[in-house]
């Protein structure tokens, strides 16, 4: 019960200091919101990443629609229908130039019936040959046109096989039938009897697809910085009470110097939490999915405060004064988060930093989180990420324990 009552004075403190709202609060949900629409907002998980390749169709038979048709089946470029004055060539190539498109493709007029009689006819091409979007988009284009010609080529055959058993009713019958040949081989195409898939975990749900957005990395990215952050506050009443000779006289009571540290530790550790919470419900709001898996969210939130407030009791034993107190709140904050992955997601860093960062348990915090809101994955994939943050609690809550001094 006095523990409880230590914890109940620490969080009263904390409640009516502005500077802890403003390290807890304000400043994780600002930053949160500046880099998540900087990296691409709300709309980053839904936005189409293929290249547009402008598409103006001079022709208008059959085929310039299944070559539309296959264009849009591809992963690397996504074909856009140009239409009035931006069908003439010349916008189309203006608009190439101001890379606002990486392509265009022309289909000239008569290229269908001069694909279905079996002649060759070239599709015309605008390409900025000098940049990589550009080559990647030509030969998407050169490999559609290849399957349509040999789609068009097998349809044309089919109709002759079949024309040598048995006539058809007429030239209509005839143009029908090579039609349907021409759509089975393009679906063929789209649709390959055989198939290689590549999955990253098993215990994703079935069909089940996590969007990204711009928050999703730096939500938690955020959210773990700023826990270190708000330790100033709770941190500098440990310095305040060692200042007023307010823990002296706690050893007039009969609390135990235990019962004293550990009700600093378990206030930090509830103030921590109650922060994880508004942010959590914060990062909801922006479309975070941290309600896939609440459990393993829960073990991670307090894996992280159990380590984050094993530091700030460590710096409020260590620390004499209130600008030490600051500064060494600060500089953990800068080198845990910078090294950890908070700054930038330590996969897009080479493998020597990533072994440094995961040295620190900032890098095992964010790993956690985003294994669940990133990587879609399920419980047992934060279990490893929990036992090494709580592994750091407990050497950080020993070696405070150690320090600790009254005065």
């Amino acid at each position: 019960m006095r523990v409880i009552d230590l914890v109940m004075k620490d969080l009263i403190e904390l409640v009516r200091d502005w500077k802890s709202a403003l390290f807890l609060v304000i400043m994780p949900v600002a930053l949160t919101l500046l880099f998540g629409f900087a990296f691409g907002g709300l709309g980053g998980g839904e936005e189409d990443p293929r290249l547009p390749v402008g598409f103006i169709d001079q022709d208008g038979g059959r085929l310039g629609a299944s070559l539309l048709s296959l264009l849009d089946a591809s992963s690397a470029i996504r074909p856009v229908a140009l239409e009035g004055q931006d069908a003439d060539p010349g916008s189309a190539e203006k608009q190439v130039q101001g890379e606002s498109l990486a392509a265009a493709v022309i289909v000239p007029a008569g290229y269908s019936d001069k694909l279905l009689a079996g002649e060759l006819i070239q599709l015309a091409v605008i390409v900025d040959e000098g940049k990589p979007a550009g080559l990647t988009a030509q030969g998407e284009i050169q490999a559609a046109a290849m399957r349509l010609a040999g789609a068009a080529e097998t349809g044309r055959l089919s109709a002759q096989a079949y024309e040598a058993q048995s006539r058809f009713a007429d030239d209509a019958a005839r143009q029908q039938f090579m039609a349907e040949a021409i759509d089975r081989t393009i679906q063929a195409w789209q649709e390959p009897p055989l198939t290689v898939a590549v999955t990253e975990s098993s215990v994703e749900e079935e069909g089940e697809t996590i969007m990204q957005s711009g928050f999703s990395h730096t939500s938690p990215s955020m959210m773990v910085q700023f826990a270190i952050a708000g330790l100033i506050g709770a941190a500098s009443i440990l310095v305040l009470e060692r200042k007023s000779r307010a823990l002296r006289r706690l050893l007039t009571t009969a609390m135990s110097r235990t019962e004293i540290i550990l009700g600093h530790y378990l206030a930090m550790f509830v103030m921590i939490i109650v922060q994880f919470v508004i942010l959590v419900a914060f990062g909801e709001l922006l479309g975070v999915p941290y309600h896939r898996e609440p459990l393993a969210i829960l073990l991670v939130m307090a894996a992280t405060a159990a380590w984050t407030a094993a530091l700030g009791l460590l710096i409020g034993v260590m620390a004499k004064t209130e600008d030490q107190v600051i500064t060494y709140s600060l500089i953990p904050m800068f080198v845990l988060a910078g090294m950890g992955g908070a700054w930038m997601p330590l996969e897009y860093t080479g493998k020597a930093f990533q072994t440094i960062g995961h040295l620190l348990p900032t890098a095992w915090a964010l790993d956690g989180f985003e294994n669940i809101v990133i990587r879609g994955l399920g419980l047992e994939s934060v279990l490893l990420p929990v036992a090494i943050m709580l592994a750091y609690a407990v050497a950080l809550f020993a070696l405070a324990a150690w320090r600790f001094r009254f005065e």
